[in-house]
């Protein structure tokens, strides 16, 4: 019996392993097929989720828009996704200069955006400016960039766009969010209050849309990372503030958000939260126990600056 037992649990393990593999390649199969010949819209296409969503929703067999600050840049996404993919699967994407921190020209390149094929099916809103400072030494043309690139450029750009949903009754806006967009971690003032703005109006249009048959989804990871590796702490990071700060920015890799972007699409789910365990819980302490979240950010930030006074 024992060494029944024995033989067991390896292809116990081994049949659960394959139907999960089987699942997730059929829902993949499932996604990129609920994509195929939709008209995708892309900004921000040469950050690193831009790029896997590029390549992920290219590869699904979708006409795609892809906007970016860089042509040369964009040229060069343009010729890496038509030698990965089969030409007889896949259409040619069109390439689209958008540099959503200059307001005044995202009305005029909706516009172009449009002409590329006469409607828009899937929008996804992928703003990335950053500043890391002090609230009281940043600047406030510094705060009004940030805003521009991650708040009132998408929504104007969205705006523009929204006509051709609604009288098409039907399309998708997704607004890849952040952490930062649920709370406010310390020195990245402007960047949270862009995420956070970001995040009401898409979560107020979601209710306003919902009678035309456009699906507004946020799809909200935690920091993103750029490799599959986590940082090693050092020696210094014994402190609870510094592995609970450590684990927290702890991210999410641009491809598994890309894939989960295509579910979301597929799916047309409203909501979705990706994050470690650490940084979910983070989010439910602000929400539950704010006192002590608060407390626990304090204590980082005044342990920050006496290490720095050390210095």
């Amino acid at each position: 019996m024992g060494a029944l037992a024995v033989l067991i649990l390896p292809l116990l393990v081994v049949g659960v392993s394959g139907i999960v593999y089987i699942y997730r390649s059929v829902i993949q199969l499932m996604s990129k097929s609920a994509v195929r010949s939709k008209v995708v819209v892309i900004t921000d296409a040469l950050s690193g989720v831009g790029k896997e969503c590029s390549r992920v929703f290219h590869s699904g067999g979708a006409r795609l828009v892809l906007c970016g600050k860089d042509l040369d840049k964009l040229e060069a996404l343009y010729d890496t996704l038509n030698t990965t993919a089969d030409p007889r699967a896949t259409f040619t994407p069109k390439l689209v200069l958008l540099d959503l921190s200059d307001v005044n020209c995202v009305q005029d390149v909706a516009k172009e955006i449009l002409d590329c094929y006469g409607c828009i099916d899937i929008l996804i809103n992928n703003a990335s400016a950053k500043v890391k400072g002090t609230a009281q030494n940043i600047s406030l043309e510094v705060d009004q960039k940030i805003m521009d690139a991650n708040y009132f450029g998408p929504i104007t750009l969205t705006k523009a766009l929204l006509p051709n949903m609604i009288s098409r009754r039907t399309g998708q806006i997704v607004l890849v969010n952040n952490i930062q967009g649920k709370l406010g971690v310390p020195f990245r003032a402007a960047y949270a209050a862009s995420k956070h703005a970001a995040l009401g109006f898409f979560d107020c249009l979601r209710a306003e849309l919902q009678e035309f048959g456009v699906c507004v989804s946020t799809v909200t990871p935690s920091f993103i990372r750029s490799d599959h590796i986590q940082p090693q702490p050092s020696n210094s990071d014994s402190s609870i503030w510094k592995f609970f700060s450590r684990k927290l920015a702890y991210g999410v890799h641009p491809e598994e958000i890309a894939e989960e972007i295509l579910r979301t699409v597929s799916r047309k789910k409203q909501e979705v939260f990706m994050a470690n365990p650490i940084a979910k819980s983070a989010v439910y302490i602000r929400t539950f126990f704010p006192d002590l979240f608060f407390a626990v950010v304090a204590a980082g930030v005044k342990e920050k600056q006496k290490t720095e006074d050390e210095k």
